[in-house]
């Protein structure tokens, strides 16, 4: 294959991609804007809400945008470590609420997840801020057809061993998440009663974001690698789609669920409007669940 049917070849998948992104990004929010309307916009906001807020509309820009020069480049290369990071900090908020709002627990977590803020930043400004590591070149095909292509200078290895303590960190939260769950288990068993539906869809969704951001460090590792165009396609459809669509459907499910749920007793625990325990005797009064 010539040079020039080579970078013909990379421009359809190219455009083939940038289509399916946008397609797949907008179906989504489409799909998810009356639940929005109804958990967001139409009640009082909480923690939960910013954070929400932050992953479904920081995702929408990252994934629609394009690299059309090296700063552009830069800057999704930065927002989605920055995205990658309220990820993490969604999990350490629903952990410290199912440790019973644990200052022990939210300050471990808090201090366990700086050093990997700080190994974020430095893998953005070694590896992605650097013109020696990576480039951008601009393949220009007729004076009205021109697209850009990324060049990567260095082996995977770096990145690879960056996303180590990434790893790290978020098997620590699940082992975490299931510790607390089979507390839970134990204790409801004793009673005789079912597993709260909460706990268990909180666990639930830890153990997928878990999988979530270990697919993410793995696209971040063989980005660097000479994948061939097909393949790098299809990375990069999974890394500008799965998560900014995951990550706020597993907030908004919650709401959601708790929504069609007949609970007589609230908690605000969450902040969320999640109901935490059985009902109660009937004739203990209803709780507005957003106070």
């Amino acid at each position: 294959m010539s040079g020039l049917e080579e970078s013909l070849y990379a421009l359809d998948w190219n455009d083939i991609i940038s289509v399916a992104i946008i397609t797949l990004i907008s179906y989504d929010y489409i799909l998810q804007f009356e639940k929005e309307v109804t958990f967001v916009w139409g009640r009082q906001w909480s923690v939960m809400t910013y954070l929400y807020l932050a992953v479904r509309y920081f995702g929408i820009v990252h994934a629609t945008i394009c690299a059309i020069c090296y700063d552009m480049f830069l800057f999704m290369k930065w927002s989605f470590s920055v995205y990658l990071c309220l990820t993490e900090v969604i999990l350490i908020w629903r952990l410290y609420v199912l440790y019973n709002q644990s200052k022990l627990i939210l300050y471990l977590l808090l201090g366990l997840f700086s050093p990997v803020v700080v190994l974020y930043i430095g893998v953005d400004i070694f590896l992605w801020s650097r013109s020696s590591a990576v480039s951008v070149e601009e393949i220009i095909i007729t004076p009205n057809i021109k697209y850009c292509t990324t060049l990567y200078h260095i082996g995977p290895m770096p990145a690879l061993y960056a996303s180590i303590p990434v790893v790290c960190y978020d098997i620590f939260l699940v082992v975490l998440a299931i510790a607390v769950l089979r507390k839970h288990l134990k204790e409801r068993k004793e009673f005789r009663m079912k597993p709260n539906t909460y706990v268990v869809m909180i666990v639930r969704y830890h153990a997928i974001y878990f999988v979530l951001n270990l697919a993410s460090q793995i696209y971040l590792a063989i980005s660097w690698a000479n994948l061939s165009t097909v393949v790098l396609n299809l990375a990069i459809l999974f890394k500008d789609t799965t998560p900014f669509i995951i990550a706020p459907r597993l907030i908004i499910s919650i709401w959601d669920t708790h929504a069609n749920d007949n609970c007589v007793h609230l908690s605000t625990m969450f902040e969320d409007c999640v109901c935490l325990s059985s009902p109660p005797e009937l004739e203990q009064p209803e709780i507005d669940p957003c106070v």
